[in-house]
């Protein structure tokens, strides 16, 4: 009767349910690298295809610039795009809409050297360029590039850090064009980051939770309970090393309330922690740790150890005049409660100003110091 009933179905056309033999067998060394090999390969090619259509666009964009900015009539430009557009969409899809075209158009203008594109489209995808396209600052936009091929973030990651202001917080904004450029030359060609590059100011430790009051030991216990989240703010690289590390000089104890240590730097980071704002006396106690871990934890091979004192807030002055820099001191703010991103911007901006106004002492002065432009 069954032998009937499956005769039937399958005159009727109706697949008949078999037990899969092969997929009850036991997993085995072979078909483990095989299926790697395979996934390997679908990963080059899906690399491979993205490549050629970024070229492909770069190209695209190319040569509508080359045309339309061969003639000097605005007008013509917009009726060829216009009507160049409206072909493209109907032979090849909506992918080739005016709006996708300017990006093209767009991405030939921010990177003109052929050569350089082929360099960077084997790293990064189509979707990552098209988040840095927009940007007007070109050392701003190698910035972002250098560091998301370097640590392979994601798109998702690469707007994060965008939305962050990671750019505006770093030291590295503040310097001299000709600063920043030779430092993101540097993280290129070698892959070194200076420590302009990694170190920031402010800090957003919002989503820390605090109270409206807290202690030292409370901000330095929510640090340990949203570690993760705290290395994301700081940035890849960074390791825990230790919490509250006692350390002894002339018989006398004394703690380092954080360490870590920061691959790329190879040097520990102490970071110390203080509620209020910077007092030029926090120099001297984080020069004392960073000569004892330099003496005790420095292995061959390392950088120096550096310092982060993390205050509430801090007066720009002292912290010029101290020359911190010279010690391997940095001081930052951090932030418990984020204000409005405008206010953040323009506090960035007016940070940006006055550098420039020390450079230019400097330039005019130089006796004067100038550690913190």
């Amino acid at each position: 009767m069954a032998r009937a009933q499956k005769q039937k179905n399958a005159k009727k056309g109706t697949p008949v349910v078999v037990k899969d033999v092969v997929s009850a067998q036991a997993e085995t060394p072979l078909l483990t690298d095989i299926r790697d090999l395979i996934a390997i390969c679908r990963q080059r090619v899906a690399a491979g295809v993205n490549a050629e259509l970024s070229l492909l666009y770069w190209n695209v964009g190319k040569r509508i610039n080359d045309e339309v900015l061969g003639n000097e009539r605005a007008e013509y430009g917009k009726r060829v795009l216009g009507d160049l557009c409206a072909r493209l969409v109907q032979e090849f899809g909506r992918g080739w809409g005016e709006k996708q075209v300017r990006r093209m158009m767009q991405f030939a203008r921010a990177f003109p050297e052929k050569e350089n594109v082929v360099s960077l489209i084997r790293q990064l995808s189509w979707t990552h360029l098209l988040v840095v396209i927009p940007m007007d600052d070109p050392l701003k936009r190698d910035f972002y590039i250098e560091l998301c091929r370097l640590e392979r973030w994601s798109v998702r990651t690469l707007r994060e850090r965008i939305d962050a202001m990671l750019y505006e917080r770093t030291a590295i904004s503040k310097k001299p064009a000709l600063t920043i450029k030779n430092d993101i030359d540097l993280l290129k060609n070698t892959g070194k980051m200076t420590p302009d590059m990694v170190f920031r100011d402010p800090y957003f430790l919002d989503f820390l939770g605090l109270a409206d009051t807290y202690s030292e030991r409370d901000l330095e216990s929510a640090i340990l309970t949203e570690i993760q989240k705290f290395i994301t703010e700081f940035g890849d690289g960074f390791a825990f090393v230790a919490r509250q590390k006692r350390i002894s000089v002339d018989n006398r104890d004394y703690y380092i309330d954080l360490i870590f240590y920061h691959r790329r730097l190879r040097r520990l980071v102490a970071i110390e922690l203080k509620l209020g704002e910077f007092e030029a006396s926090h120099k001297g106690q984080m020069e004392l740790y960073l000569r004892w871990l330099q003496k005790n934890e420095q292995l061959d091979g390392e950088e120096e150890p550096i310092g982060l004192i993390l205050c509430a807030g801090k007066n720009d002055e002292h912290v010029e005049l101290l020359q911190l820099d010279r010690s391997n001191i940095r001081v930052a703010q951090y932030l418990t409660v984020l204000p409005p991103k405008e206010l953040l911007l323009a506090k960035f901006h007016q940070a940006v100003e006055l550098a420039k106004e020390r450079l230019a002492q400097k330039k005019d002065d130089p006796q004067k110091p100038c550690d913190q432009l």
